[in-house]
């Protein structure tokens, strides 16, 4: 599919759903929220809700859907969960079981939609604002790590914060903190900026690969706290659940800097 026209969430929903298009979601629909997604079961949902409450750095709750029902309205009419983002990643018992472009089949009456603020949302933001990033394109993304910062636990759900990164010239940094501060339903600041050790991040170790890792000189590696979050969450909880893959989000209708549940 040409990816170079402007397309709307509604029509980019329709290509994943249709399978005309596919890959990363970075720099796709700027102006619109991009959406971390986690599906679980109805069971433990209240749980997960108190979850996402107690860490919204991580997890900035955009929606909550109803048992069995793949919709999410607050987000756009024609929303369907099963089928609107380009790749999945299912959960067995809490371990990863595969890649799907399409969970319908994997669907359960039982099973409460979540959506959680992203920050590839404010990234169109910062580059408009002046902050040169080397990851925002379509087909590139920011990568993301495992730290050391613990989640605040609730219920049957707990685990450490996964972080975003993005290498950021040194005397951007500020104009980049102020930037993002503005965008709480997408994690707000950075966490941190600097040495990687000290949030407990290895730079040779991003998550499923994705994204740009190298630091270039100049240029200081900075953190946001990431809704891949969610995945140490199921994992921790040994759920049978499904999520967004890394890195693939549900574009939404709503514009960036409006939103939270």
């Amino acid at each position: 599919m040409e990816q170079r026209r402007e397309l709307s969430p509604t029509e980019w929903r329709a290509a994943f759903r249709q399978g005309r298009a596919q890959g990363q979601t970075s720099a796709l629909a700027p102006g619109y929220q991009q959406a971390n997604i986690a599906i679980v079961p109805a069971a433990v949902a209240d749980e997960f809700e108190a979850f996402l409450r107690a860490n919204p750095l991580a997890c900035p709750l955009l929606a909550r859907g109803r048992a069995g029902d793949p919709g999410l309205p607050e987000l756009g009419a024609d929303i369907d969960i099963r089928s609107d983002l380009p790749r999945y990643r299912l959960f067995d018992a809490g371990y990863p079981a595969g890649l799907l472009t399409d969970v319908t089949d994997a669907w359960r009456d039982d099973f409460v939609p979540f959506a959680i603020g992203c920050s590839l949302s404010f990234e169109a933001d910062l580059v408009a604002g002046g902050v040169a990033l080397r990851c925002h394109a379509p087909g590139v993304s920011c990568s993301a790590f495992d730290s050391s910062i613990p989640n605040h636990p609730a219920g049957c759900f707990g685990g450490n914060m996964v972080v975003s990164m993005r290498a950021v010239p040194a005397d951007q940094v500020d104009l980049a903190t102020e930037l993002t501060r503005r965008h709480p339903e997408a994690h707000g600041a950075p966490v941190h900026a600097g040495d990687p050790a000290r949030i407990g991040v290895n730079l040779s170790r991003p998550i499923d690969g994705l994204g740009l890792t190298d630091i270039r000189a100049g240029e200081v590696p900075v953190f946001w706290a990431c809704g891949v979050t969610l995945e140490r969450a199921i994992e921790s909880a040994g759920l049978t659940a499904i999520t967004h893959a890394p890195g693939h989000m549900l574009i939404t209708d709503l514009p960036t800097g409006q939103g939270r549940g």
